[in-house]
């Protein structure tokens, strides 16, 4: 047996792969949860009339669309608790940092996602007497969100991708419990990093292809 394969299976250092594997699915599931169903509600927002929360939550996409989400990191880290007077913690600045990014992200594929419905739609249902809201929860929100599909499947899979960034801060999430085995066999075993990152990139390819592959079956079958 290769000496690279033999590692994860010495000691429990398969298990906190895996549990690492465990760590980056529930950080993306959570904070995915709460950021979609915020970036449809802000979404909805950048569609209605009121030109000061539109300009607003412009402002808060593009802060997290210019500024590294790595820097966000390390800005909420650090100073979450200074704000605060107390500890916060890795995982919680994660989960917040996450949510902001993926509602703000959210909020702009369901603002195109809705005006993307046809006018005609919203003169139909306009004619037939439905209220704003009606015209929201009948025609707007179904038709939109149906289009962005595609898009938000591909930005769940930048979102566990993303996950690999939460090493800086500390989270034992993949990449930072791969290099913790990779330093301890490092000196005995040249090749160790190769085979560790090897199985990480399986593990990741096995998280994100599926999601990637529905992704573009769906935007080929609405093109």
């Amino acid at each position: 047996m290769p000496q690279g394969i033999r590692i994860l299976f010495e000691g429990n250092n398969l298990q906190r792969l895996l549990l690492a594997l465990v760590e980056v699915i529930k950080l993306s599931a959570i904070s995915l949860v709460i950021g979609l169903l915020l970036g449809v509600f802000l979404g909805i927002l950048r569609t209605g009339n009121n030109s000061v929360v539109k300009g607003l939550l412009k402002i808060y996409l593009e802060i997290f669309r210019i500024v590294p989400l790595l820097v966000l990191l390390f800005v909420f880290y650090y100073i979450l608790p200074e704000v605060t007077g107390g500890s916060i913690s890795k995982e919680v600045v994660s989960l917040l940092v996450f949510v902001l990014w993926i509602s703000a992200e959210m909020s702009d594929l369901v603002r195109s996602g809705i005006q993307s419905v046809s006018l005609s739609q919203v003169e139909s249902g306009r004619s037939l007497g439905f209220s704003r809201g009606q015209l929201y929860r009948y025609i707007l929100l179904p038709q939109g969100l149906k289009q962005i599909i595609p898009m938000t499947l591909n930005l769940v899979t930048r979102v566990i991708k993303t996950t690999s960034l939460l090493m800086m801060i500390g989270v034992a999430e993949l990449i930072r419990v791969g290099t913790q085995i990779i330093e301890h066999y490092t000196v005995t075993i040249p090749t160790v990093s190769l085979w560790i990152y090897g199985v990480i990139f399986i593990l990741y390819f096995m998280l994100c292809y599926p999601l990637s592959w529905l992704a573009q079956r769906l935007e080929k079958e609405e093109g």
